[in-house]
This record gives structure tokens, sequence and C-alpha cells, in this order.
């Protein structure tokens, strides 16, 4: 169809953002709020979390570059930018950390004591932070209509990825315990970082023809 990127440019979006939003990360976090929760309250938690994402992430993808404009950035500049907050994300995943990129302590410290309502920080800014929403942004650039609702269905693929992973988090849990967990998180770590790198290596190139 016209207008739109190859079906790999799709599928490695799908897999940079399933890694930048790392559902196996908000697991311990979604349990530990739910710990006193009943099954209907955790679906429902884990339905507007789910929701609350994909409204987010949709948002920056349809508003973002117009943003960047109004602001006088460039995209070659916001990809630099960008690839250095996912560097940071996959650095901390690295080490099974969320990161303070992602999350600061003390959002840490007010989901743990239940005194926020679990759509923040659990949907922002743990799955839909800086590094999410950069991600979206970058997708989209320059594309047609059709590029753009292609990058939104990618956004709704990871979203209910996520969504399945919260409303499974107990089984999750029971079966991949804590080592597992972090391993998972460690390899998207891994992946995430790679596509960091590139990202920063485009943005430096188009900035510093140069650099080519």
């Amino acid at each position: 169809m016209q207008g739109l990127a190859p079906l790999g440019d799709y599928l490695r979006f799908v897999v940079t953002l399933t890694a930048v939003v790392d559902p196996f990360l908000a697991v311990p976090f979604f349990l530990s709020f739910t710990s006193a929760q009943g099954a209907a309250e955790r679906a429902g938690l884990a339905r507007t979390v789910a929701l609350t994402v994909f409204a987010v992430l949709a948002g920056a993808a349809f508003a973002g570059e117009a943003l960047l404009d109004l602001i006088g950035a460039s995209l070659p500049a916001f990809r630099v930018g960008g690839g250095l907050v996912l560097l940071l994300m996959a650095l901390a995943m690295l080490n099974a950390q969320a990161g303070g990129v992602r999350q600061s302590r003390d959002e840490a410290r007010e989901l743990e004591a239940g005194e926020v309502s679990g759509v923040v920080p659990l949907a922002i800014p743990l799955l839909a932070g800086p590094g999410a929403i950069s991600t979206a942004i970058i997708a989209v650039e320059g594309g047609a209509a059709a590029h753009q609702i292609a990058i939104i269905v990618c956004i709704a693929v990871v979203c209910v990825v996520s969504w399945a992973a919260l409303r499974a988090a107990h089984r999750i849990a029971a079966r991949m315990g804590t080592t597992g967990l972090n391993v998972a998180t460690r390899i998207l770590g891994l992946l995430l970082a790679a596509m960091a790198v590139q990202t920063m290596a485009e943005g430096l190139t188009k900035l510093f023809p140069g650099l080519a």
C-alpha cells in the first residue's frame, strides 16, 4: 500500500517498543500494588493501564512532530536525545532495574505505599515514559497517513501484550520467578541498547552529514 514502510520496519518498531515498555519489568510493581485487591480489581486495573498507555503513545505519535516544530527542535536532534534516553533505560534494564528515567525513588515509594491510583505511576511513567514516547514520535517521522495508522496499530499490539502480561501477572511471576523476570528484562535491555545506539547514529548522521 502506498505510503507504508516495509513490513520489517513495523516489526522492528514492535520489538523496540515492547523492549521500551517492558511489561516484564512492570509485573513485580503491579503485583505489589494489587496485593490486597481481588481478581476483578486487578483485571480492571490492567485494562485501564493498557488503555492509558495506548492513549499516551498514540497521542504522541500524532502530535509529537507538531510539538517539535513548535519548540523549534528538529527530528534528527530528537533522535539523538531520544536515543540517549533509550540507552539510559537499557543500561538500567541490564541491571534488572527500573532506572531513574522510568521511575524515581519517590514514585516507587508512593506506589508501594498505595498512595496513588495505579494508573500513575504504573501506566505513566513506568510503561509510557519518556523512552516510549520518544520511540513513538521517532517512528512516525515524516510518514503519510497510512504510515501513521500502521504505527498506531503497532502501538495497539504492544499495549495488548502489556495488558496480557499484567492480566496474567500472578501466573507469570509464579512460573518465571524473580530470576526469570530479571533475565527477560536483561534480554530486552540488550535489544534496546542496540536500538538506542542505532537511533542516535541515524540522528547524528543527519545532523552532521560528514559522518556518513
